[in-house]
C-alpha cells in the first residue's frame, strides 16, 4: 500500500486530509509523491517560518543528534541555557524568565496554571473568536462552540467576551479574575487585526483589578506579523506569553515567557519531559539566530504589505476584505473557502482556512518575491474565474 492507504487504513481520523501526499520541502516550496512541485503558503500551521529544512536548522541538528538528544530538566544543560538567556534577549520587555514545553497548547495550558497559582483567583477571561489550542485548559479558552461542545464540561471559570470591546471586557473582568488571555491578531477565527487602543485598554484593564494579561504569540510569534512579536507593534506588555509553532524551525516545541508579577512558581508545580530537550534546543538557536541574521520580521512587514496590496486589488465580488499583519493574511470571502482551496491546490498553492470563509495565507517568512507573486497570482485566477 502507499502512503495515503495507509493513512487511510491506520490514522486516527481526526485529521481532514487533502488528496496529496507530501514527502519533501525546501525553502517556500514542497513536493509531493508525483514530483509535483508547490508553493507553500501553510508552513505547517505557520511553523516553518525559516522555511522548510533550513541549512542552519539542519546542521544545528545534526551536530546535536551526535552529542545528546534528551536531558530533563532536572539536570542542568548547556545548549539548553543558552537558548533560555536567547529567548529573553529577544522577549518583549518585562519577560525575564522561560519555561520550555512542547507545543502550542501545551504553552497555553502553562500560562493558565501559572496565572492561578500566582494570583490564587480560578477565574480565565478570554475572547470570542479566540482559538488558544485543544487539549482541555486551553479548549476551555478557545471559542469555537465546534471544538468545544463535545468535551464539555471544560475548565470552570471560565468566560468569553467580544474581541475589542472595552466595556463588555470591563463588565467580565473582577477581583476573581487570574487572567486575560488574547491573540493580538486571531488566526483560527478568522485573522483579525487586534486595534492597539483595544490591546492597550485591556492591559489597564487587568491592572486595575489585579489579573494578569497573557498574551498568546503562538501563530504570531517569531517574526510572522513584522515584528519579532506581535504584541511589540503596539508597546503591548503581557505578564505570561505563550509562543510556539516557528521556535525551532519545525522541530516540535514551545515556551511561556514569563514576567516579574508572576510569583509563587517553585519545583514541582509544573514540568515536561522533554521540554527543553537539548535537540529541539539546537534546533531553536539556529533558527532565531538565522530570523536575527535575514531580518525576517522585516522582510515579513515588506512582503506582507506588498501581498495584502497586491491582492486587494484583485477585481472580484467574492472578496469580501483583504487583512493581515506581515505575512499573516487573511481573504475574507462572499462563500465557503473549501472550494477554492482545492482548486488553489490545483494551481500548485497550498492555503489554509480560517473559519468557514477566510483563506488564509501563512507562507515562510523566507519566501521569494518571485514565488509570493506566483501564489498572488493563483489566488487571482481562481477568485476571478469563480466570481
Amino acid at each position: 500500500m502507499d502512503a495515503m492507504q495507509l493513512e487511510q487504513r491506520y490514522t486516527s481520523g481526526c485529521y481532514p486530509k487533502r488528496e496529496i501526499t507530501i514527502v519533501r520541502g525546501e525553502g517556500a516550496r514542497l513536493w509531493d509523491d508525483t514530483g509535483r512541485e508547490y508553493i507553500d503558503c501553510v508552513s505547517g500551521h505557520g511553523v516553518a517560518i525559516v522555511g522548510h529544512c533550513n541549512p542552519a536548522v539542519v546542521e544545528a541538528l545534526t551536530s546535536q543528534a551526535r552529542t545528546l538528544i534528551t536531558c530533563p530538566e532536572i539536570f542542568y544543560n548547556d545548549v539548553r541555557a543558552r537558548l533560555l538567556e536567547r529567548l529573553i534577549s529577544i522577549a518583549p520587555p518585562g519577560l525575564e524568565r522561560a519555561l520550555l514545553v512542547n507545543s502550542g497548547a501545551e504553552a497555553v495550558e502553562g500560562t493558565l496554571k501559572l496565572a492561578r497559582l500566582s494570583t490564587g483567583r480560578p477565574g480565565i477571561v478570554a475572547a470570542m473568536r479566540s482559538f488558544h489550542g485543544r487539549t482541555m485548559g486551553a479548549l476551555s479558552t478557545t471559542w469555537e462552540p465546534a471544538y468545544r461542545e463535545p468535551f464539555e464540561p471544560l475548565l470552570p471559570g471560565v468566560s468569553h467576551v467580544p474581541y475589542g470591546n472595552l466595556e463588555a471586557l470591563q463588565e467580565a473582568l473582577s477581583e476573581e479574575t487570574a487572567a486575560l488571555i488574547l491573540e493580538v491578531v486571531q488566526g483560527e477565527g478568522g485573522v483579525n487585526v487586534g486595534d492597539g487602543a483595544y490591546l492597550q485598554g485591556a492591559r489597564e484593564l487587568c491592572d486595575a483589578v489585579g489579573a494578569l494579561l497573557i498574551v498568546d504569540e503562538v501563530q504570531t510569534g517569531f517574526g510572522r506579523t513584522g515584528r519579532m512579536f506581535a504584541c511589540e507593534h503596539h508597546g503591548l506588555r503581557p505578564d505570561l506569553m505563550a509562543v510556539a509553532k516557528g521556535i525551532a524551525g519545525g522541530v516540535p516545541m514551545g515556551a511561556v515567557l514569563i514576567g516579574e508579577r508572576v510569583q509563587n512558581i517553585r519545583p514541582g508545580v509544573h514540568g515536561s519531559t522533554f521540554g527543553g530537550n537539548p535537540l529541539a534546543c539546537a534546533a531553536a538557536l539556529a533558527a532565531i539566530d538565522y530570523m536575527l541574521e535575514h531580518d525576517l520580521p522585516g522582510q515579513a512587514q515588506r512582503k506582507g504589505d506588498w501581498a495584502m496590496e497586491r491582492l486587494r486589488a484583485i477585481d472580484t465580488r467574492l472578496i469580501r476584505e483583504v487583512r493581515g499583519l506581515g505575512l499573516m493574511i487573511g481573504i475574507e470571502l462572499r462563500r465557503r473557502v473549501t472550494p477554492y482551496l482545492k482548486a488553489l491546490m490545483d494551481e500548485g498553492v497550498l492555503a489554509l482556512p480560517a473559519g468557514s470563509t477566510v483563506l488564509r495565507l501563512l507562507p515562510p517568512l523566507v519566501i521569494s518575491d518571485e514565488e509570493l507573486a506566483a501564489a498572488c497570482d493563483a489566488v487571482e485566477r481562481v477568485l476571478t474565474q469563480a466570481g
